[in-house]
């Protein structure tokens, strides 16, 4: 049976390591102990599209942790080095999945193991009520793809899609799965952004073009122009970015940033609309509305640190 490491349970995580933990053993390795203790004695209740409990082995330990088959890395962005650095060295004769928003987390796990890599990119959701329960709210696809500079075997590809949809998961695998990262990334970028600033979850108002003041024309327009920076990029998009953003717009599904600015927690946005921005300027395109919308939201977050110096100040 396949040993499969998951890092990070969130909603997705969680989700990767119910559904897994029917066809394989799953581990979880997690910060905190008290989460390994509930996982470990409760296991991962899903409810929603599915129903079902699932039993994984849980450690906030990485020394407990065997040898893996597959790695599935399924945190924020921001997390990658610090989540995956413990466990990487059980990973190095293992295929590890990239399943994260936006670019540049593959680069950052190559620098950390020897295994194989490969491109990530899903748009289920869900949300993690408790340690030990998470609500599967949408059913959608995983796409896979190797990460080309690791040189990955594209039947390690379809092994891991295989194992995904043994266990009850939608998957697929692509010889270039970077089409499909690239129209989450637009979908991702804008969608999430936009929920930061206005504080909405993802809402029908995202795919409203009624009226000249409606919310989905700024969706509209982000969505366009990350589709120029993909094409001024040479990369041709998998789905359609608009398309996505109507299907998730029926959900009214928080947002993972909108989570992070209702907490005041550093965002994912140097991956997202960040990304574009940048990617834009090597490619010579213009983006001014995702380099706008990652400068307003780097500057929301520095009015949280604002605000601590100010009422530190208050105090003394």
């Amino acid at each position: 049976m396949k040993k499969i490491l998951i890092v990070g349970c969130g909603a997705i995580g969680s989700l990767y390591a119910a559904h897994l933990a029917r066809v394989a053993e799953v581990w979880a390795l997690v910060r905190r102990e008290e989460h390994a203790r509930i996982l470990n004695d409760r296991g991962i209740r899903v409810t929603g599209h599915d129903s079902f409990v699932a039993h994984v082995r849980a450690t906030g330990d990485p020394q407990q942790l065997p040898e893996f088959d597959l790695a599935i890395v399924a945190t924020k962005a921001t997390h990658t080095r610090e989540a995956f650095a413990p466990a990487a060295r059980r990973c190095d004769r293992a295929a590890v999945i990239s399943a994260q928003n936006g670019l540049g987390s593959e680069e950052v796990l190559a620098e950390l193991t020897r295994g194989y890599l490969i491109r990530g990119i899903t748009f289920m959701s869900g949300t993690r009520h408790s340690d030990c329960d998470v609500e599967f709210e949408l059913d959608q696809y995983t796409w896979l793809g190797p990460f080309e500079p690791r040189g990955t075997p594209f039947s390690l590809v379809k092994e891991s899609a295989n194992l995904f949809v043994a266990g009850g998961l939608k998957a697929v695998a692509l010889e270039d799965a970077r089409p499909a990262q690239w129209s989450k990334l637009i979908f991702n970028a804008s969608v999430n952004a936009v929920s930061a600033l206005t504080r909405l979850p993802h809402s029908p108002e995202f795919a409203d073009q009624s009226s000249p003041d409606a919310l989905g024309r700024l969706l509209h327009d982000l969505i366009d122009e990350g589709k120029r920076v993909a094409a001024g990029c040479g990369v041709p998009l998998h789905e359609d970015p608009w398309e996505m953003n109507k299907i998730g717009a029926q959900t009214n599904h928080p947002t993972s940033m909108l989570f992070d600015v209702d907490h005041e927690l550093p965002t994912e946005v140097d991956y997202l609309c960040g990304a574009i921005a940048r990617e834009a300027g090597r490619a010579g395109v213009s983006a001014p509305l995702h380099s706008t919308m990652w400068r307003l939201i780097k500057g929301l977050e520095a009015s949280w640190r604002h605000e601590k110096r100010y009422k530190a100040t208050q105090r003394t």
